[in-house]
């Protein structure tokens, strides 16, 4: 399966409902696209962008985009994927929440060349926002290569909190990676700080 792919023999249950259109101070962020596949072959080919994440191949072409795309923006796909656009409707990224099991895992993904922005904070935050609105009192997991920090700081602005450690197979890397796990429980969310 290719990133936040969801199994289409996945039992349905409550949801957050049809994937929204958020806007914080510098993004917006809307339902993806088919037209999305070239913007995120592009982002995800390069192997700085996938090896950080857990179920993305390398090298990741245009035809991983169009499958991933073609579960992602149909009613198969349990959750969000909010694809991140910074006002010009440009796709650089991505920011989902996914049924994992008996919960919600959050997942995201930024194009290299928007990276030391706070592109990825502002994302993560406003999304993470609309999502409580919709599910109230929503555990939230998830978790993090160990040799990406800057990540781990986008979900602690957020209020997620470490919960253990564990090493986790990257598809991009062939190898078992140790991995930080997270968590948001229902309360610990935190608003989003004013930009300076």
């Amino acid at each position: 399966m290719n990133a936040m792919q969801t199994p289409m023999n996945v039992e349905r249950s409550t949801g957050p409902g049809a994937c929204p259109t958020i806007t914080t101070p510098r993004l917006a962020l809307r339902p993806h696209r088919m037209s999305d596949a070239d913007a995120i072959a592009q982002s995800l080919g390069d192997f700085q962008v996938s090896r950080m994440l857990a179920r993305v191949p390398a090298p990741y072409d245009r035809q991983d985009a169009s499958e991933w795309l073609s579960i992602a923006t149909t009613d198969l796909y349990e959750g969000w994927a909010l694809a991140i656009t910074a006002g010009d409707d440009v796709h650089i990224g991505c920011v989902a929440f996914e049924r994992r099991g008996n919960g919600w895992e959050l997942g995201y993904w930024l194009n290299r060349f928007y990276w030391g922005r706070g592109y990825m904070s502002e994302a993560v935050h406003g999304a993470t926002a609309r999502f409580l609105m919709r599910m109230p009192g929503t555990d939230i997991r998830s978790g993090i290569f160990a040799d990406n920090l800057a990540s781990l700081r986008v979900q602690e602005k957020t209020g997620f909190r470490i919960t253990g450690c564990s090493d986790v197979f990257s598809v991009a890397r062939g190898a078992m990676v140790p991995h930080i796990e997270t968590r948001l429980e229902p309360g610990d969310f935190r608003p989003a700080a004013p930009r300076r």
